[in-house]
């Protein structure tokens, strides 16, 4: 599709874990859902930089948790590039 919209990439994979689409003008409800979703994404990956600079400053922080760490900072970038290319594909086209 193009890049007025009508295609949006939401932020949450399928059960395959292949990227899920939404065709919509972006005033739907499925649009306000997907909306939400991206700003608690966006939230929770501001929280967890601030838990891994508090942890990473702790130098009795074992390895377990610096990995369990690692873990939720790879699921949160994930989350984040999403949003990201979700976001930069409805930008419009400069004219």
């Amino acid at each position: 599709m193009t890049r007025d919209g009508a295609l949006r990439l939401l932020p949450w994979a399928g059960a395959d874990g292949k990227p899920c689409y939404l065709v919509t003008d972006g005033h739907g409800p499925l649009s306000r859902v997907a909306d939400n979703v991206e700003s608690v994404q966006l939230g929770m990956a501001a929280q967890l930089l601030d838990h891994a600079a508090d942890l990473l400053g702790d130098e009795a922080a074992s390895a377990v948790q610096l990995r369990y760490l690692a873990a939720r900072l790879a699921e949160a970038l994930r989350d984040v590039h999403r949003v990201a290319e979700s976001r930069g594909a409805r930008l419009p086209v400069p004219g």
